[in-house]
């Protein structure tokens, strides 16, 4: 994905002596591209050396992240973004259409849907979501924080 997308801002406020690791990846809204963005994503992970538990709890918020956007949106592709900054490892997905109102956790999860995002919730420091500025759909995101200290 080139500079300038909803994903990646064009102009990006770097101090000297800051490093950003970022990585972006377009899928099909398909169902059988859940397990390739599983595969892409830990594949750069290791590159970028980040093990342990936030290794595994990004590739499950991947995971969960671009299974709803395929689940719950009107996509034809999903495109999702790993930033390491500052001690933090940001995900995010865009899907190119959702339901107003945007994710939300349901606490009445039953059966196999719905605990999602509560998944998302309990492993990140943060996550949130945004329509996309380009009103092309929206951005869900969650944040980890670098366990190991060697990435970001």
């Amino acid at each position: 994905m080139a500079p300038g997308s909803a994903l990646i801002p064009r102009l990006m406020d770097l101090s000297p002596g800051t490093e950003a690791l970022r990585y972006c990846f377009a899928l099909p809204a398909h169902p059988e591209s859940v397990a390739g963005a599983r595969r892409l994503t830990r594949a750069r992970l290791a590159e970028w050396r980040l093990t342990g538990d936030t290794h595994d709890a990004a590739v499950l918020i991947v995971s969960e992240l671009v299974t709803n956007a395929v689940v719950h949106t009107a996509s034809a592709r999903v495109v999702c973004e790993l930033r390491c900054r500052e001690g933090r490892l940001r995900v995010a997905v865009q899907d190119q259409g959702h339901l107003p109102g945007g994710p939300r956790l349901s606490l009445t999860a039953d059966g196999e849907h719905g605990r999602g995002l509560l998944l998302v919730d309990s492993m990140s420091l943060a996550w949130g979501s945004h329509d996309a500025g380009d009103h092309s759909g929206r951005i869900v995101w969650a944040e980890l924080p670098d366990g190991t200290g060697a990435a970001c």
